[in-house]
């Protein structure tokens, strides 16, 4: 075992300026995936920060009809909060397809966004992986590849990135709010994360010493409906195959609004773009919806054996789409 010293942070400003002191050093929070990365001696901190107690853990509604998400809210409390359940199923249902009940209970908003990929050679040390030790090389491409990227990946890596909460974030257009050492800051949910190009091993835009407190889920108006749908190995505790968000707005059979992300295709969420371009004030038809699909995926990229995810997220987001748009 490494030793690792251990500060419980009073406030977000004494948690930054810790970690700005002992450089290497690591927030936690439920720990989920942080504690597993240091028992596989992937991450090797020489102090870790719980912010855990610190007063980031409630969801609040604004004036404006936004939420407020406290970077501490658990899993299981933001997806069993009414006004998630009610105005952002998306995010609800991303939330319950992750995990199990009790690292739901543990796990938390921050430490969602931030978990990392569960690529097989990055977990496992003994194997080269850019991710873990840049310049090493990535053995996936020729090697275990079947559950990893088919779009936005680099000769670098093929990573994917794990979170189903993030997915829907993306598609909700949230914000990342960010305390650092140089205050505080935002970030929008699709920006946050990156593609890997010849540095894979920043998997986001966070700056040393930033710590996630908050997230910020903007008024969506009435009538938009949405909708999360995970394509897995297994009914449960499985990371996405493929997975999609659809928010859809549908009016007199005509498209005002939709956004498309889609999970377990790259290394971070998916933001269909192309698509979302063909289906604003289009009609809202299975073939509007199969050609936005398509415009989109025409990027993919997929290696030796993972094509099928790429017809995978397809049936995904057609189904989606139609399933919204027949609501009344």
């Amino acid at each position: 075992m490494k030793p690792f010293g251990y500060l419980r942070a009073g406030s977000v400003a004494e948690a930054v300026r810790e970690s700005a002191a002992h450089p290497g050093a690591r927030f936690l929070g439920g720990g989920t995936n942080l504690v597993d990365l240091m028992k596989l001696g992937v991450e090797t901190p020489g102090l870790l920060i719980d912010v855990s107690r610190l007063p980031l853990d409630r969801v609040t509604e604004s004036a404006d009809g936004a939420l407020r998400i406290g970077g501490t809210a658990r899993n299981s409390d933001l997806a069993a909060h009414p006004a998630v359940r009610t105005r952002y199923p998306v995010l609800s249902q991303a939330l319950l397809a992750g995990a199990s009940g009790q690292l739901r209970n543990t796990a938390t908003t921050g430490g969602n966004l931030l978990q990392r990929t569960r690529c097989p050679y990055f977990q496992d040390t003994s194997k080269p992986c850019n991710k873990r030790e840049p310049g090493s090389g990535c053995p996936a491409r020729e090697g275990a590849h079947r559950d990893l990227a088919v779009l936005g990946h680099s000769t670098a890596c093929v990573a994917t990135h794990p979170s189903d909460m993030a997915v829907a974030l993306a598609a909700l257009d949230a914000t990342v709010v960010l305390h650092g050492p140089d205050g505080e800051r935002t970030v929008s949910a699709t920006a946050f994360h990156r593609l890997p190009g010849d540095d894979p091993a920043a998997d986001t835009v966070i700056r040393p010493d930033e710590l996630i407190t908050e997230v910020l889920l903007p008024p969506l108006p009435d009538g938009t409906v949405s909708l999360y749908r995970k394509a897995r190995d297994r009914a449960s505790f499985a990371f996405a195959l493929a997975s999609v968000a659809a928010v859809l707005h549908v009016r007199d059979g005509l498209t005002e609004h939709a956004a498309l992300a889609f999970g377990g295709l790259a290394h971070r969420p998916w933001r269909a773009r192309a698509a979302e371009e063909i289906l604003r004030g289009a009609p809202a038809t299975d073939a509007t919806y199969e050609a936005a699909v398509d415009a989109e995926l025409a990027a993919a990229r997929p290696l030796r054996d993972n094509a099928f995810k790429v017809t995978l997220a397809r049936r995904l987001a057609v189904d989606a789409l139609a399933e919204l748009a027949a609501r009344p």
